[in-house]
């Protein structure tokens, strides 16, 4: 019995009715992975998805791959060599005949190799005197930059640093380093004061980029859970044209871009949909370019919805989607900037009118088509604004260090390790920008910081 009466449906229908689609929505979910959502591809390895089950990709073989260029690092300088031995023949290893130097260059081996005690132990000593006039004994003072620096030099300081903030090393794997390679015993609490101590030395190169922040024109933001003593913290990442900075915070919502950039910030934000974005670019009228890869997730999950609906509609958008990064990746096919901007902009306007259009009645499909109603602007930006990525990748690349440092060290214990994350990272995540030695740079703020001196700026390298 379907119905009651005319124009009124069973009760028991309609119970049925939001019943499926309740299940639906639940088997829906339980099939999100990193292709169709915003989970980490980790999850996939717990929880494969379905497509990826069974499937064989093709067997390559192991090493350089075919059509590969040839790798071949050049030869040290001449400058650089520390000793030259020469091989000479007496006679010809053949026949015994007598040999005669040719004119062709040597078979010519240069080899690394680490001296067998690679320190250099200094002793700085305060001559004692006595004054007869006072009575007292008195001691020669010793350089500000040796008495701060204490038992460990800048150089062995700032390796301790880059051992634990760019390898990930544990202060007893940095102990056993030390003591087996580079002979040296140091407890693992005089290595926490060794890294504190770099912490510190980052620390006016780091204050200064945060100053920059506010006056960038392009930046990528994103942020990943940073877990401190049971606690549920945030790493924000900001990525300019020339640094990336790192935040630590205990919130997840727009105030932190308020302290950070301000009320004032006129350059152009690269993100997700995240509503916290949303909200500072509402609040303060900021100029946002939403992620283009993040939107595709989005809509291939609904490709791939058990409501047949909406999967005719996600892969209807899904078509206009591969459109328009098919025409983004044959860019240096078109004529003109101006040709391939059109392009662009027509394909635009197709896929917001059809996802208008076609529109089914469901929420989820609802949902998504009045992101384009509401923020068209803001997803293609990329399309009227010259070198603006119409993806949030360079924030994402970027963060991926600081997601497996969480991984491996399993967080922080407080404020002071706090820090050091946020300025190690933002060192390392900046040198690698910039093509620059990150442990050059800690050696740099090492002894700047035992030395009294201005600490070195993390600029780019125009020299």
């Amino acid at each position: 019995m379907a119905e009651t009466s005319i124009g009124t449906r069973c009760p028991e229908c309609e119970r049925l009715r939001a019943r499926v689609a309740d299940r639906e929505m639940r088997l829906a979910a339980a099939q999100k992975h990193s292709g169709n959502s915003s989970k980490p591809p980790s999850s996939d390895i717990v929880k494969p998805p379905k497509g990826c089950r069974g499937r064989k990709s093709k067997k390559r073989r192991r090493g350089g791959q075919p059509g590969h260029p040839r790798h071949e690092r050049p030869l040290f300088a001449s400058e650089e060599i520390s000793a030259v031995h020469p091989y000479t023949l007496d006679q010809c290893p053949d026949c015994g005949g007598t040999l005669r130097q040719a004119p062709a260059a040597p078979l010519v081996i240069q080899q690394v190799e680490i001296v067998e005690k690679p320190l250099r132990i200094e002793e700085h000593r305060g001559q004692a005197y006595w004054c007869r006039k006072c009575q007292r004994l008195h001691y020669a003072p010793l350089p500000a930059e040796v008495e701060k620096a204490g038992l460990v030099g800048p150089r062995m300081t700032a390796l301790v640093g880059f051992l634990k903030g760019v390898c990930h090393a544990s202060f007893s794997t940095i102990r056993k380093f030390l003591r087996d390679v580079v002979g040296v015993t140091i407890s693992r609490g005089q290595l926490a004061k060794l890294v504190q101590k770099v912490s510190a030395s980052l620390k006016d190169s780091y204050e200064n980029l945060l100053e920059a922040l506010p006056g960038e024109a392009r930046l990528n933001v994103d942020e990943t859970g940073h877990p401190d003593q049971g606690k549920r913290l945030w790493t924000w990442c900001f990525r300019a044209s020339w640094f990336t900075l790192f935040r630590i915070d205990a919130s997840r919502g727009s105030d932190v871009l308020i302290e950070v950039l301000g009320k004032e910030f006129n350059g152009l934000l690269g993100c997700d949909y995240f509503s916290a974005y949303r909200k500072y670019m509402k609040d303060f009228n900021v100029a946002v370019q939403f992620c283009l890869a993040h939107l595709i997730r989005d809509v291939k999950f609904l490709a791939e919805h058990p409501d047949p609906v909406n999967r005719c509609y996600g892969a209807m958008l899904v078509d206009h989607l591969r459109k328009l990064f098919h025409t983004i990746h044959q860019r240096e096919l078109y004529a003109s900037e101006d040709s391939f901007r059109r392009t662009l902009t027509a394909i635009r306007n197709n896929l917001v009118a059809d996802a208008i259009v076609q529109l089914p009645r469901t929420r989820l499909a609802g949902n998504l088509a009045d992101r384009f109603v509401e923020h068209m602007d803001s997803y293609f930006r990329f399309i009227t604004t010259p070198n603006v990525e119409p993806t949030n990748n360079l924030a994402e690349q970027a963060i991926r260090f600081v997601a497996i440092h969480r991984r491996i060290t399993q967080g922080t214990r407080g404020n002071a390790g706090q820090r050091w994350c946020e300025r190690i990272g933002t060192v390392v995540a900046t040198c690698a920008q910039q093509d620059r030695s990150a442990f050059a740079f800690l050696c740099q703020a090492v002894a700047a910081y035992f030395g009294g001196d201005p600490a070195p700026c993390l600029q780019p390298n125009t020299s």
